[in-house]
Parts: structure tokens; sequence; C-alpha cells
């Protein structure tokens, strides 16, 4: 990992109040950045208005929505005031919150590949595995010693991303190594699978089997598709959709190299989860259509039907999967 810009200490020292704020749509590891992050500021005598334009659809989430706000409060003196924005490095990745944000500096903490140009105080590095693991090194670089509470936040935002660290190869030392600290400081591996994995309702689990029955096979089987409509939004609920365990049964078929899953937001709107096997850049992929991530797990919203959509992304994969 990379180390911390000094000059990103220096952001932090010099202004007295920060809005934390996080991509649309948040995952563990954003929402885990954003709560130790803010419970860390605090600890230094800043003021903190943690912010996210949610949803917040993911069941091990919930818990954490009223924490946060989808707008952006007012504050007495600017001046004094600035932004730190997690896990993506462009105000377009942040959703609603970005029509009532004051006009702040902004320092980006972020793990993904990016075209963007840095600022002087963003702290990114393609190289970590999670932007939790980042901010914990941000922590120790102003030394500081995170809380449990801090930890459990930090090592929860870790195993997210890492999915329990099965997608860390070689290189992932740093990350066992932050695991291990975090643990030290109070935080239960089996609290946060439980966290994480626990707790399914029922409608998860019949849904999760409607959509591997949808499951349709192209390019020889290299890529699988499938997708969720509004209509198993209705019947089930958006708290049901499960796209972590649903990626590891598809990308397990014996030939896969990729998928993705279309989930109908609304009449013509798609977000897409992508995921893949080296050497399969699905990130590429997304970025031609205003997505990104990292190379083998991305996403994106896009206009279209489900139908359209699927076509869309079927045709892009030529590129890969035709000689």
């Amino acid at each position: 990992m990379k180390k911390v810009p000094h000059q990103l200490i220096e952001f932090i020292e010099n202004h007295e109040c920060f809005y934390i704020i996080g991509h649309r749509e948040p995952d563990g590891d954003c929402i885990g950045s954003q709560l130790a992050l803010a419970s860390f500021l605090k600890s230094e005598g800043k003021r903190v208005h943690l912010l996210s334009s949610g949803p917040f659809t993911r069941f091990e989430l919930l818990q954490y929505e009223h924490k946060f706000k989808n707008v952006a409060p007012p504050e007495p003196d600017y001046e004094r005031a600035a932004a730190i924005i997690v896990d993506c490095s462009s105000m377009s990745r942040i959703g609603s919150v970005s029509e009532t944000m004051p006009q702040v500096p902004i320092a980006f903490i972020d793990h993904h590949a990016s075209t963007a140009k840095p600022g002087i105080a963003d702290y990114l590095d393609e190289s970590a595995s999670a932007v939790t693991a980042m901010v914990y090194e941000v922590m120790k670089a102003m030394g500081h010693k995170p809380t449990r509470e801090e930890a459990a936040w930090l090592f929860f935002g870790l195993c997210t991303d890492t999915g329990f660290f099965r997608h860390l190869d070689d290189k992932g030392a740093d990350s066992f190594e932050i695991a291990a600290d975090l643990v030290r400081l109070g935080a239960s591996p089996k609290q946060t699978y439980d966290q994480i994995n626990g707790g399914k309702s029922l409608f998860s689990r019949k849904l999760l089997g409607e959509i591997l029955m949808r499951v349709e096979p192209h390019y020889d089987g290299r890529l699988l598709v499938s997708y969720t409509t509004l209509d198993d939004q209705q019947k089930y609920g958006m708290a049901s959709r499960d796209s972590d365990l649903l990626y590891q049964l598809i990308m397990a078929v014996a030939g896969c190299q990729a998928c993705f899953l279309v989930k109908q937001e609304a009449e013509n709107q798609c977000t897409v989860g992508f995921r893949s096997k080296e050497p399969i850049d699905v990130a590429s992929i997304a970025a031609k259509f205003g997505g990104g991530g990292h190379k083998l797990a991305a996403g994106l919203s896009i206009q279209g039907t489900v139908d359209s959509v699927m076509d869309t992304l079927i045709n892009a994969f030529a590129e890969v999967f035709v000689d």
C-alpha cells in the first residue's frame, strides 16, 4: 500500500468541520470507511456530517441508515469546512447529495482505478484491497489507535471488499496484517461474518433461486448473465437482493470467466454488477457506459429496459471473447 500523503494529513489538520461522503448505493467498505473516519475526526475535535444519497438496499447496512443525512446541512463558517469523499474519486458518483453540497475543498480517499487527475490532498491507491484499509492507515499516520467500535467498522468494510479475503492473491499480505491489527483491537471475525451473511429472509433465498434459473450462457459459456425486475422487487422486496452470494455461485460454474447481473430500478433504468476472473477486465467494459470499479468487480447505472441493457452489454463482451 502507498504511504498516506502528508498533504491529506495537513488537509485534516487545517479544517474544523468535515462532510464525510460515500458513493450512492453504498456497500460495506463505503459505510465502514465513513463511520470509522467520522468517529476518528470527532475524537480529534472536528465537527462531522455523515452524508449518503443511499439507497440502503443491503440488509447488513440497514442498521446504519439512521446515522446518515441525504442533504448537506449548512455550516456557519465554510472557510473552516471541507469534504472527504471515500470509495470513489468523482463527484458524479455520490448521487443527489452533490446537489446540496456547499463549495468547500474536497479530498478523495479511494482504491478504484480512475483517469481523473488527483488533487493535492487525495489519497488514491489501486493496490489497496479496501478503502477501510486506507482509512486505517490514515488513523495510524495521525497517531490514532482505533477504538473497538472503529476497529469493527473497519474490519466490516475490509471483509466486504475482499469477500472475506477470498479475493486476495499473493499480494494480499498487507490486508491480513491490517486484519490482525483490527482483531487485536476488538473486531470479531465471527460477528462480522454473521453481520454480512446472516439474517437473510426466506424471500431472499427464493429470489436467489429465480435469478439462478434465469442465467443464460454466451460465448460458449464463458459469459453468464441474469437479471431482476421491478416485479421481483414487489414480490420479494429490495432487501432480498443478495448479490455477493449470487456472484459466487455463478462464477463457480465450470468455464465461466465473467458474469453480469442486470437489476431493473425503474421502467427505463437499470444498474449492473460485473464479476470476472483474470485476465478479463470488467471495469474497462463498465467504463464504456459510465461505470467503473475494479478489474474483476465493477458496476454501472444505465438507461434502458432489462432486455435492451442485456443485449447491449452482451455485445460489448464481443471484444473480449470473439477472436
